[in-house]
């Protein structure tokens, strides 16, 4: 059994064989896109100051002014590749690092024999991981900012998944959904939340009791249509969106409930390391702040231990670790390309003057339209800048004095930021997290997005309410 199996001879371009555009042909003509806009939208700056308590520099409302246009050269076109490649090095590797250590694992044959007597023991209730999934995973990510982490946990998810009968685009729904949920409940997570509060003068994590509503409303909601999805699935397999791919890794794997032998003392031992792994990984970051670097080093200890238990040996171990690695540097590419078009748009110059332009169009509006104003601007960034705490650097010490204007709360102000900031990262192609899980897991964005139109339009309208809601209470 292989997570990442390819057939015989095959090559990486069968998996987005199903008539579906490859994501490096989408992420190719944004780049191109960004380029050209280069040409069109004047280059522009605000004046920054280092925000105390931050490692960023915030923007001086009304300090915006033009400079001299920089577009970007052609041939820098093709080296924006390489420079996101660089900016994105962090992430890169430590995929890199996971798939390795997850195909070591996957050699000494506990993961497969521990899914099959998770499956049968489960017969009939698989749904219930629905639920489970989405609280837990939120929950990290709503208090330790937990996001791109989770690609740490897709490939077991993955698999886990298919055996029990949902299919590849709920593997990624119920670790990066949770993730956007999570990231708009923002209860104690300083990454977005923090800063966003920093930048606007307020207690750090104040107003949490609101958070926390509006963190149970979107997380009853998504599980809502997650189970109907997974009913729907489960009642006929051919509904899932990504069948036709999901059938032909479903083979490889070979999930056989009627034949399941009893799990050896060495696979048992194995899966207790592994998963001991994962349980230190989430307390390693909020308890002693580790990161990606502290990370990959925790799990090519797990993948040393589980190879010398699992009676692997050195040279087999290295094969397993080098061809697992190699499955995942098409997930690289991808973040690398979801990079460059930051770089383009930063070295144009002309981040600033997007962000100038639509906090301009706000003025003037009624507070509670402004406010939901901010959270679908704030949407259109993330496009953008993907990365939550460098919006809220940019956008924040202009928003929050807009606010003051308008007539809205600056906690009303850093919660349109949080809503905009989380949900676009599930669908923006410029996203690397979500780009490198559909590559991961075989799934074609436009599939992606036909399963996640209707649910972000939920998100829209509940944050909306939420915004319009938060205004009139004055929410401070």
């Amino acid at each position: 059994m292989s997570f990442f199996k390819k057939k015989e001879g095959g090559s990486l371009d069968e998996v987005h064989e199903v008539k579906s555009v490859n994501p490096l042909i989408i992420l190719a003509v944004i780049i191109v896109l960004a380029a050209i806009a280069t040409y069109i939208v004047p280059a522009g700056e605000f004046e920054r100051v280092p925000i105390e308590g931050t490692e960023y520099e915030g923007i001086v409302p009304d300090s915006y002014h033009h400079v001299d246009n920089n577009p970007i050269k052609p041939f820098d076109v093709f080296i924006s590749f390489t420079k996101g490649l660089q900016d994105g090095a962090y992430i890169i590797f430590f995929l890199l690092i996971l798939g390795g250590v997850f195909k070591v694992v996957e050699a000494t044959g506990a993961l497969h024999a521990g899914i099959n007597n998770m499956i049968r023991k489960m017969a009939g209730k698989q749904v219930i991981l629905v639920p489970i999934c989405m609280i837990a995973f939120s929950l990290i990510s709503a208090t330790a900012a937990c996001c791109e982490e989770y690609l740490a946990f897709l490939p077991l998810m993955y698999m886990v998944c298919l055996a029990c009968g949902f299919d590849s685009i709920m593997a990624v729904a119920l670790l990066f959904c949770a993730s956007a949920v999570g990231y708009a409940g923002g209860m104690t997570q300083a990454f977005s939340v923090g800063v966003a509060q920093t930048i606007a003068g307020l207690p750090l994590f104040s107003g949490i009791g609101f958070r926390i509503v509006g963190w149970a409303v979107l997380v009853t909601a998504t599980i809502i249509y997650l189970m109907m999805y997974a009913h729907k699935i489960k009642k006929d397999p051919t509904k899932a969106y990504n069948y036709d791919v999901d059938q032909k890794y479903r083979a490889d794997m070979d999930f056989n409930l009627d034949e399941i032998e009893k799990m050896s003392g060495r696979q048992a031992a194995v899966l207790a390391i592994f998963f001991a792994g994962f349980v230190f990984v989430p307390i390693s970051v909020m308890k002693m702040d580790f990161y990606i670097d502290e990370m990959a080093g925790i799990f090519i200890i797990v993948g040393i231990l589980c190879a010398i238990v699992g009676g692997l040996r050195p040279g087999e171990t290295a094969d397993n670790f080098a061809e697992g690695a190699k499955d995942l540097v098409w997930a690289g590419l991808i973040i690398g390309m979801c990079y460059a078009v930051t770089t383009i748009l930063s070295d144009a110059q002309i981040m600033d003057t997007i962000v100038n332009a639509m906090g301009t169009a706000l003025s003037g509006l009624h507070a509670s339209v402004a406010a939901v104003g901010m959270f679908v601007l704030q949407d259109v960034l993330n496009f953008l800048i993907p990365s939550g705490s460098g919006q809220a650097a940019i956008t924040m010490p202009f928003m929050a004095p807009l606010a003051d204007v308008l007539g809205v709360t600056r906690q009303t102000a850093v919660l349109a930021f949080q809503y905009g900031d989380a949900f676009t990262n599930v669908i923006a192609p410029t996203s690397g997290e979500i780009m490198a899980a559909l590559a991961i897991c075989h799934v074609p964005y436009s599939k992606w997005f036909k399963f996640m139109w209707k649910l972000w339009i939920v998100w829209a309208i509940l944050a909306a309410i939420l915004l319009i809601i938060a205004t009139a209470i004055g929410y401070n």
